[in-house]
């Protein structure tokens, strides 16, 4: 086997990367290491493709095998379909990567990342770098490489600097104090790819993140480059295809006259039906022309007409100010009393209904993959996008990775503000329909969700607001403008989309992606200061509509009580194989019960079936105390007195002296099996048996029951025979 070895010190640990021939028939490969986490990417090229996009592709592939286990379902222990993580990390790889492609490029790439192993540091950021490094060596053309980095905001202390760790590992991101989770991409001091979750932070302390980013990805750069410049292959040559002159000047004759009519006042509808017209009439026209080149014209000369627009003109396609939002629309529930929550929000012609259902412990979604195993996740939200949400038909249901990624950013922004589980334990689900789309359904989607979970009465810290941001941006000047709530020709045309979600305290989560190389850092500290002003307008709207969480929740959702029992009563509770936990469940008909293992228990439960539950549990699992009465059955008898049960699985004995103030000649004449009587705990013997007595309990019980003392002899059977364990 032959192989070559690189390493570099980041973060106080040692990534290094492999050259290997194991996958010796691929354009490139490489295997990529940090700590015991591992990854194997590969690069191939393809033929040239028909379609007019650039057919990349990015898979990334989770084996079971990485994490040391056995996983899967019980009956299908092969890799299924890809988890959410691998298909988000999957995501961040394209993100990154495919703005470095030449524009123009037809070939198919595909790009395969194979996680082998798993255990100290997250794969996804070994996972970009080892993309960038297997297309960097490899002869594809590609203006890589690119680096990526993950930065951790610790907890310092008030009035300190704050602590930023380089590439955490695990064990660090779920300590105690972590604020901030932020993954940034990027190369020669610009930025090309961010995620980030975060606990309200202040854009102030993200741009000294971004900075801290930025200064670790050059150096992963400066490694990447010797790298390459040691055995990186020749590119092969590739050069974009050009429009015929006499295609272009039919364009300057036929559409620039229509575009310049419009005064830059375009709406998406506009653009599409002159693109449509365009295309007709050169296909007519240049039947000689790959229809493909008509597309690809129309599409770059737009897309400089909007630029100049912004950059010369000072205008956008819509004539709204570059800091102005679309007008904008929040309602919270109205929607049918059946839905525990919902929300919907307009801003423009983006329209986004959340519907909140709310849920027991028990209804928390089992999270079994590579990176977290036997997890429950108490909140979810789920994104659909419909065709007609765009005036289109197609496909209806399934899952895309457009849905899950827009969904788990705008999970990520709301998940900052839920409460603990000792505060609210219930399950939370949000559905986003995305009614109509005319740009960032994901952040309209953070909005809906706010006010459908204020509307079912979850008692979030603060409402959280997202918005959109757009640049149209000059690389030889270095000119810029950061737009606002961008839409539909500002997105497609646009040099990046940078999404910010937060409250009035700080941000909760972001994402960025753009179509050029990168942006610099200046970019992002003019686009946080217009994402501030707009999500503080926004969030004025939603507390017009409803002010703070309702302080009840829907009479249609469950019931939630909650108690704590010792740990050692646990197995009580449950009981062999699960019979007395499960006979609970039985005879009261709730809808769950669950234990955690520190001994805390929620039942779940709908018109009195959670008290009568809970009661049994409490009941079940209670320390008696001597001078407590009770009401209990007689359910056994002895010659020297009788048993009665003061507890599901607790009973005492009454003895035959403890029944009258006055002298009884057997136990017989004063009770019989399944007479209900009034006791009174009088003592907890060494041994831990309960000694009850009715006449301390009710001095006249005897008498109303016509007892009279018997004469002459003691009592019978003085000696105490009972079993010695009482549960």
């Amino acid at each position: 086997m032959q192989k070559k070895e690189f390493s570099l010190q980041i973060g106080g640990q040692t990534l290094s990367a492999e050259f290997n021939d194991w996958a010796n028939q691929t354009n490139g490969s490489v295997l990529m290491r940090l700590g015991n986490s591992t990854v194997l990417a590969t690069v191939v090229l393809g033929r040239e493709s028909d379609k007019d996009y650039f057919p990349l592709t990015v898979e990334y592939e989770e084996k079971f095998y990485a994490a040391g286990a056995i996983l899967g379902s019980r009956f299908m222990r092969r890799e299924g379909r890809p988890s959410d993580e691998a298909i988000l990390s999957g995501r961040m790889v394209d993100r990154t990567i495919r703005p470095l492609f030449p524009k123009g490029m037809k070939r198919e790439v595909q790009v395969i990342i194979t996680v082998l192993s798993i255990e100290d540091y997250d794969t996804d950021v070994l996972a970009i770098n080892a993309a960038s490094l297997a297309l960097a060596v490899s002869d594809i053309p590609w203006n890589g490489p690119a680096s990526a980095v993950r930065i951790e905001l610790g907890d310092s202390p008030a009035g300190e600097p704050e602590t930023f760790i380089v590439n955490p590992t695990y064990k660090e991101r779920e300590a105690e104090g972590m604020r901030m989770d932020l993954l940034a991409c990027g190369k020669d001091g610009l930025i090309n790819m961010i995620e980030v979750g975060a606990n309200e932070v202040s854009e102030e302390t993200l741009e000294k993140a971004f900075a801290k980013a930025s200064e670790e990805i050059e150096k992963i750069q400066a490694w990447q480059k010797q790298i390459v410049g040691e055995i990186g292959k020749e590119k092969i040559p590739y050069s974009a295809p050009e429009t015929p002159a006499e295609v272009a000047e039919y364009f300057d004759e036929l559409v620039m006259p229509k575009l310049l009519a419009t005064k830059g006042s375009l709406t998406k509808y506009d653009i599409n039906d002159l693109k449509s017209e365009w295309v007709k009439a050169a296909k007519d026209k240049f039947e000689h022309v790959a229809p493909a080149r008509f597309d690809a014209h129309y599409e770059d000369r737009v897309d400089a007409y909007v630029h100049e627009l912004a950059l010369k003109e000072g205008k956008r396609v819509d004539g709204r100010a570059f800091d102005e939002i679309r007008p904008l629309f929040a309602q919270a529930g109205g929607l049918s009393p059946v839905i525990h929550g919902s929300g919907l929000f307009y801003r423009g012609e983006t329209h986004v209904l959340a519907a909140l259902t709310l849920g027991g412990p028990g209804d928390a979604q089992l999270i079994d993959t590579i990176e977290y195993q036997d997890t429950k996740k108490s909140f979810m939200l789920h994104y659909n996008f419909p065709p007609f949400s765009v005036g289109e038909t197609g496909r209806v249901g399934g899952l895309n990775r457009r849905a899950t990624g827009h969904g788990a950013l705008a999970e990520k922004a709301l998940r900052a503000v839920q409460p603990t589980k000792e505060v609210f334990p219930y399950t939370v689900r949000i559905v986003s329909e995305c009614l109509a789309s005319n740009g960032s359904t994901s952040m309209g989607t953070v909005c809906a969700g706010t006010l459908a979970l204020m509307d079912a009465g979850v008692p979030i810290t603060r409402p959280v607001a997202g918005i959109a941001m757009g640049m149209m941006s000059d690389a030889k000047s270095g000119a810029f403008k950061v737009l606002t709530d961008i839409q539909g020709p500002e997105d497609h045309h646009g040099d990046m989309d940078f999404k910010v979600a937060g409250t009035e305290v700080g941000v909760t989560a972001m994402q960025m992606d753009v179509k050029v190389e990168g942006v610099p850092l200046a970019v992002l500290s003019e686009a946080f200061r217009q994402a501030k002003k707009a999500r503080m307008e926004i969030l004025g709207v939603i507390k017009n509509a409803i002010p703070e969480p309702r302080t009840d929740i829907s009479p249609r959702a469950p019931k939630i009580l909650t108690t704590k029992v010792q740990v050692d009563q646990i197995g009580l509770v449950i009981g062999p194989g699960g019979k007395t936990i499960n006979g609970i469940r039985e005879r009261t008909l709730c809808d769950d019960i669950t234990i955690e293992d520190d001994g805390t228990v929620f039942v779940t439960g709908r018109n009195g079936t959670a008290e009568a539950a809970m009661k049994e549990i409490v009941d079940l699992t209670r320390e008696y105390m001597v001078g407590e009465k009770f009401e209990g059955e007689v359910v056994r008898m002895m010659d020297f007195g009788a048993f009665v049960k003061i507890g599901p699985n607790t009973d005492g004995l009454v003895h035959v002296s403890e029944v009258a103030p006055f002298r009884i000649g057997n136990i017989s004449e004063a009770v019989k099996i399944g007479d209900i009587v009034p006791v009174v705990l009088k003592e907890i013997d060494e041994k831990g048996r309960y000694n009850l007595s009715i006449k301390a309990a009710d001095p006249e019980w005897a008498a109303r029951k016509g007892l009279t003392p018997s004469e002459g002899g003691e009592h019978n059977g003085r000696r105490d025979d009972r079993p010695k364990r009482r549960f």
